[in-house]
């Protein structure tokens, strides 16, 4: 028999949009407490008024190393308990690297890896202490398959899936559990920045999901039996070809 959701605490980063946004929705529909995490204030406050009383917003810059030191705490304050950390939050960047922007790397790397990690430094001390816990991260196919056209951005999610294979073998006899969900394209704003033929090439050939069917494959992973860990999962777009 399948974990149950009911009655849990689950915390999701990048909650405001995309895959997060659509995690929450999912999580909330399976009896979840979901506090929602982002930095867009405004959208935020609508949207866990939109989403009903099980939705709780934490307004914080994962960019602003403090602030994501004082995850936990605030956590609790809203929630009473954390039994989930989705670490979704993420940017995205492509192109060559010989005319790339190093500025515009130093974001990704800093919100797909550093802000990830210190996110889960910042919640992992509760759960060690509470001997039970999920963490997923939201990785990519391109942690797993280096893409071509995304040098920086792969670079990214292959230090994620390290830092998710390590991490759970140091903290599985602490009844925690880790993996990661690795989607192929999906159509989200981490997409802005592909050029708009490329875009519309994959939406007419059904090569990109929608981010529903990503939060759909997050759930099935987190209602495993306790004794099974979905370390990672992988899911394309049939049309996909990595």
């Amino acid at each position: 028999m399948g974990e149950s959701l009911k009655g849990k605490v689950v915390a999701v980063t990048g909650a405001a949009s995309g895959i997060g946004l659509e995690c929450a929705r999912t999580f909330l529909a399976a009896g979840a407490t979901v506090v929602l995490i982002d930095r867009a204030a405004d959208k935020l406050t609508a949207l866990c008024s939109e989403l009903g009383v099980g939705a709780l917003p934490l307004v914080v810059d994962l960019l602003n190393p403090k602030a994501v030191s004082s995850l936990l705490p605030n956590i609790l304050a809203l929630a009473g308990g954390l039994d989930i950390f989705h670490a979704n939050a993420g940017a995205y960047v492509g192109g060559d690297v010989a005319t790339g922007n190093p500025d515009e790397w130093d974001l990704v790397l800093n919100l797909n890896v550093n802000a990830a990690f210190r996110s889960v430094h910042a919640v992992l001390p509760y759960m060690i202490a509470q001997q039970s816990g999920d963490i997923i991260f939201t990785s990519s196919i391109a942690g797993i398959v280096p893409v071509v056209w995304e040098p920086v951005y792969t670079a990214s999610k292959f230090a994620v899936q390290a830092f998710v294979h390590t991490l759970r073998r140091q903290v599985f006899k602490h009844g925690i559990r880790v993996g990661a969900v690795a989607p192929g394209p999906v159509v989200t704003a981490l997409l802005d920045d592909w050029p708009k033929a490329k875009l519309d090439d994959a939406l007419a050939s059904g090569s990109l999901m929608q981010a529903t069917e990503v939060a759909e494959s997050v759930l099935f992973m987190l209602t495993r039996p306790r004794n099974v860990t979905i370390r990672d999962l992988v899911i394309l777009p049939t049309n996909v070809d990595l």
